[in-house]
């Protein structure tokens, strides 16, 4: 008997230690099995302490009169699949008439409470059909990316959701975006990770990172043109506007609008086009947009409207010709100048890292989810890479991006290094990637110090 005790303390040590240490590892093994047994145990009582049932329907009032049996209780949300994943739980509810949606969203937290799970978000799968995904733990402190992702053309998988699901970057369905986020807050990993998530892909790589290209030219085998500097980045705009008129009489001759193809077949942007002349898509990533917009002269304030106007035209006009803008910084608001909002107005995507001001989170999401102004604000300056995803449908979601190093990143961008397009509008940017280029700026460097 003593030897049984022994061992079960042992276990249940075990099971604690399991459970601190490493989360996911006793979720997989204790967890998922405790969790199952308590939502199926406490189901009815929990709907019904929560406000999620409906009374009995008046014909079963009338049956149970005639019969002289007892009153049949509230009716629950019917199960109609419950599936245990790597994170949490998923089940799926059936809605009772009379039950919406949001009476489910709305009780999401006190659902957490009573199962108890990390987290609850809930989702309308269909009319009547409501999806609960169950977090049995925080899988934001450890990210661990699945082994299996569902990337498409120009679908990155990046970062991981609270909610134990997939956060993708598909360029496709929100072709630019916005990133904001102060010094140290995981903006540098998360274009890392977007990075090394478009290297194998058939996409051209556009770079302007106007801090001497210390952010991007580690990464420059994989890129197809790179500006260091706001003059270059000026030219290299320019070229792109002019690249994408180009792809637009492409697509305008080869719209086929005859009365004899089928209106399916119609081109509207490249990827209406055959394989065989469709041009390939670039990605441009700006690092910091506010040293594009900032200006100490007249000569500058030149460039600065020339850049601005090229990316505003760019944000509008680039989806259908397959660019598509990434623009990083740490502030984006009016006190840019000219052209600012009217920029921001175009980027669809909103990702916000921790800001040092509440003002910065309100240029992300004030006009699209003011739910997640508050959010933002409230991420610790420990949780670096922890950020707040939202779009212009007003939807946003906690994410949090797998730590990359800039050696990892490099290395992914040196694999695929075949894979860079090389694009006779932008052959004068191509980066020139020399072994003595270092060591020779760095000796001119040490002899211009002496």
């Amino acid at each position: 008997m003593t030897v049984y005790a022994v061992a079960l303390v042992l276990v249940a040590a075990a099971v604690c230690l399991l459970r601190r240490r490493r989360p996911a590892w006793y979720w997989l093994t204790f967890g998922v099995t405790l969790a199952v047994v308590r939502v199926l145990v406490r189901y009815r009582s929990v709907m019904d302490a929560c406000g999620l049932t409906v009374p009995p329907a008046r014909w079963r009032l009338a049956l149970a009169r005639a019969t002289n049996r007892p009153i049949p209780e509230p009716r629950s949300p019917r199960i109609l699949r419950m599936r245990p994943t790597r994170t949490g739980l998923v089940l799926r509810l059936k809605l009772r008439p009379g039950q919406d949606a949001f009476d489910v969203a709305a009780a999401s937290d006190r659902l957490r409470h009573s199962f108890p799970m990390y987290g609850v978000a809930s989702r309308e799968v269909r009319s009547g059909v409501v999806e609960l995904r169950m977090t049995g733990y925080d899988v934001l402190k450890r990210v661990q990316m699945p082994t299996e992702t569902d990337p498409r053309p120009m679908r990155v998988p990046v970062a991981l959701r609270q909610d134990g699901s997939v956060h993708y970057r598909d360029y496709r369905a929100i072709p630019h975006a916005l990133t904001l986020g102060a010094t140290e807050s995981g903006k540098s990993v998360y274009q890392r990770n977007l990075v090394a998530g478009l290297a194998p892909m058939d996409v051209a790589l556009v770079g302007i990172d106007c801090k001497q290209g210390v952010e991007l030219y580690p990464l420059a085998r994989r890129f197809s043109a790179l500006a260091d500097d706001a003059d270059t980045a000026a030219e290299l705009l320019d070229a792109l506007v002019s690249r994408m008129e180009g792809v637009y009489q492409l697509i305008r001759s080869q719209q086929r609008i005859t009365s004899d193809v089928p209106d399916a077949e119609i081109a509207a942007d490249i990827w209406d086009l055959p394989d065989e002349l469709r041009p390939v898509p670039v990605v441009v990533l700006v690092d910091e947009v506010a040293e594009l917009a900032l200006y100490a002269s007249k000569d500058e304030e030149k460039r600065r409207d020339r850049i601005i106007t090229a990316l505003v035209r760019l944000a509008q006009l680039g989806r259908a010709a397959g660019i598509y803008l990434e623009i990083c910084g740490q502030r984006f608001g009016s006190e840019l100048g000219k052209g600012i909002t009217m920029l921001r107005a175009q980027l669809t995507g909103r990702t916000a890292h921790r800001v040092n001001d509440e003002t910065s989170a309100n240029m992300a999401f004030g006009d699209i989810a003011p739910d997640a102004v508050l959010a933002a604000i409230q991420i610790p300056a420990e949780m670096r890479g922890l950020a707040i995803a939202g779009d212009s449908s007003g939807g946003w979601h906690r994410i949090r991006a797998p730590h990359t190093s800039l050696r990892q990143a490099v290395n992914i961008c040196n694999r695929y290094a075949d894979r860079t397009p090389a694009l006779p509008e932008l052959a004068a940017f191509r980066p020139v990637l020399s072994a003595s280029a270092a060591p020779v700026s760095l000796a001119k460097a040490s002899s211009a110090t002496a």
